[in-house]
């Protein structure tokens, strides 16, 4: 996988470039600032961003959603020292792909990286759970946009798997009998037509609004 490491502290970028490269993972970029990061991503166009969120000019928060915006298919997992509950939502609904932390295990880590290159939420098990109860929340508001309504009946089953914890692309694609590729498809209209970033903003929306059984 080719990445690219954000992060304003250099002995942390050389240590994880280390431990990437050990692992068969190609670095192509290192950014000190978020600002650094989002052009880097435009000229070299990694398959994933180590995105840390305390950074100069701009933080990870915004770098994320700029790259999220202009380059969706560059994935983004936030790396960060922060176990503050808004960072999390905030990372997640500006469109990263996952929230790890740095005092992670090396294999949790790299166990992460792969869910990340399938185009499953990189989350342990505790953030995920602290995610979904922020997206479950009621809101002031309970009528949804009308793109649900064009939601197809195949969109609607990969949309209740998700809810039930059936996230990757693998296992979707065993329980409908279908593709991996055809489940992509499917996920991505979904995402389009709910106006969402990812996985888990789906998730939280559809148990808000009440979607799926």
């Amino acid at each position: 996988m080719r990445i690219l490491i954000a992060d304003d502290h250099s002995l942390f970028r050389d240590g994880l470039r280390s431990l990437l490269m050990a692992e068969g993972h190609e670095v192509i970029g290192e950014a000190k600032n978020g600002r650094e990061a989002v052009r880097l991503t435009r000229e070299i166009k990694p398959d994933l961003v180590l995105m840390d969120l305390q950074m100069p000019e701009v933080d990870g928060i915004e770098a994320t959603r700029l790259i999220s915006a202009e380059m969706p298919n560059v994935k983004v997992v936030i790396l960060t020292a922060s176990e503050e509950e808004s960072k999390l939502f905030d990372a997640i609904k500006s469109g990263a792909q996952g929230y790890l932390l740095k005092n992670l295990e090396a294999d949790t880590f790299f166990e992460m990286l792969d869910r990340a290159q399938r185009g499953e939420p990189a989350l342990t098990p505790t953030l995920a759970r602290k995610l979904l109860q922020e997206f479950a929340k009621p809101i002031e508001t309970t009528a949804p946009p009308a793109e649900e309504e064009t939601l197809t009946a195949r969109e609607r089953e990969v949309l209740e798997l998700m809810v039930e914890g059936v996230t990757s692309n693998r296992k979707l694609a065993k329980r409908l009998g279908l593709s991996e590729n055809t489940v992509k498809f499917h996920v991505r209209n979904i995402l389009d037509k709910l106006r969402l970033h990812n996985r888990a903003e789906v998730v939280g929306y559809a148990l808000r609004h009440g979607l799926v059984t």
